[in-house]
C-alpha cells in the first residue's frame, strides 16, 4: 500500500494501528485536532473534524481511510456530553463523506468506526452481523445513528466497512489498564453478579483483522471486530488475576459501581452490559486469530515488555 489515511488517529486504536501499519506502507496520514507535523514516515495534518479545509487534498490517491473520530463514551450521560458523544461522530463522518466525493481519485476502501455496543444486552444469544438483534438505549440509538449516517454518503467509486468493534486489549491504552490497577491493588473481583458477557480483541488482531478487511475486497457492511470467544465479566476478573498472580480479588457489587462511576464521572453501562458479540463474517472469510481466547491475550499483553510487542507487528 502507498498511503493511509486515518481521522482521529492520536488515541488509544490509532496509535496501535500506527504502530502496524507504518512498516507497511509508504505514508500514514493522520487527521488530527492537534497541530501539524511530520515523524519519519507519519504526517499529522490538523483539521477541525466539522468543516472542509486543506486536509481534504490528503484523501485524494489514498488507497485507505480509517475514521476513529468520536468522543470517548467514557463519561457521565449527561446532556452535554450526549450531544458531544454523538455529532463528533454524525459530523466528522459526513465531513469525510463530502470531501470523499470531491476527490478525482477517492480512497479505494472507506473504513469507519462504530461499536459492538449496537446490539442488546445478551447473557445467552450470540450476536453476530446475520442475525444480532439490534437493543435499544442512548448508547444504541448513537451507534444505529452514526451507521446511518456513515451508509447514506454517496461514495460509488469507495467500498465501505464499518467496524463494530468491543473492547480492545493492549498494555497502553483503552479498558486494560485501569482494570489491572484495580487488580493490583485487590479489587479484582467480579463487577456486579459477574455473570455479564465480554467481547474483546487483542490489540494485535484489531490491527491485523482491519489488514485483512483491506486485502479481502468480499468484505463490506458492517462486520464484528471481535475475539470469537466472548467471556463472562466473572471469568475475565480471574484470568487477569492468575496472569498477573493476584490471589484474591475483591468483588465489586452493583450498587458499589453506581457509586464509583458518579465519582469519576463514567457510567456503570461500560462494565455491566453484556455484549455477547461473536466475529461471524471474520471468521467465515478466514481470518485467522492470533490470540482466539482470553489467557493467551491477557498473557501477551502483561507478560511481554513492549519491545517484543513491537516487534510481532
Amino acid at each position: 500500500m502507498n498511503k493511509i489515511v486515518i481521522a482521529g488517529g492520536t488515541g488509544f486504536l490509532g496509535k496501535v494501528l500506527v504502530a502496524y501499519f507504518k512498516t507497511k506502507v509508504t505514508l500514514v496520514t493522520i487527521l488530527t485536532r492537534g497541530e501539524s507535523r511530520i515523524e519519519n514516515n507519519v504526517q499529522f495534518i490538523h483539521w477541525d473534524a466539522k468543516t472542509s479545509g486543506d486536509w481534504v487534498q490528503e484523501l485524494e490517491n489514498a488507497e485507505i481511510l480509517i475514521n476513529l473520530t468520536g468522543r470517548s463514551v467514557d463519561c457521565r450521560y449527561t446532556q452535554k456530553n450526549k450531544d458531544l458523544i454523538l455529532n463528533s461522530r454524525m459530523i466528522s463522518t459526513s465531513i469525510l463523506g463530502e470531501a470523499i466525493n470531491t476527490c478525482k481519485n477517492p480512497p479505494k476502501i472507506w473504513i469507519n468506526s462504530s461499536t459492538a455496543t449496537i446490539y442488546r444486552h445478551s447473557l445467552d444469544k450470540e450476536m453476530d452481523e446475520i442475525d444480532g438483534e439490534i437493543g435499544t438505549g442512548f448508547s444504541v440509538n448513537v451507534a444505529t445513528s452514526w451507521e446511518k449516517t456513515f451508509f447514506s454518503q454517496q461514495t460509488p467509486k469507495t467500498r465501505k466497512i464499518a467496524l463494530r468493534t468491543s473492547i480492545v486489549l493492549g498494555k497502553k491504552g483503552g479498558a486494560l489498564p485501569p482494570i489491572l490497577n484495580l487488580t493490583n491493588i485487590g479489587l479484582g473481583g467480579k463487577q456486579g453478579n459477574g455473570n455479564q458477557k465480554l467481547s474483546w480483541i487483542h490489540e494485535i488482531d484489531f490491527a491485523r483483522s482491519i489488514e485483512f478487511i483491506i486485502k479481502n475486497p468480499d468484505i463490506e457492511g458492517v462486520i464484528n471486530i471481535v475475539s470469537p470467544k466472548p467471556v463472562t465479566n466473572s471469568t475475565f476478573m480471574k484470568t487477569l488475576r492468575k496472569v498477573v498472580k493476584i490471589p484474591f480479588g475483591i468483588p465489586i457489587p452493583k450498587p458499589v459501581l453506581q457509586f464509583g462511576a458518579r465519582i469519576i464521572k463514567t457510567e456503570t453501562e461500560l462494565i455491566l452490559k453484556s455484549r455477547n458479540v461473536i466475529p461471524s463474517k471474520l471468521v467465515n472469510n478466514g481470518f485467522q486469530f492470533l490470540y482466539p481466547d482470553i489467557k493467551s491475550a491477557l498473557t501477551s499483553i502483561i507478560k511481554n515488555d513492549n519491545n517484543h510487542t513491537t516487534s510481532m507487528l
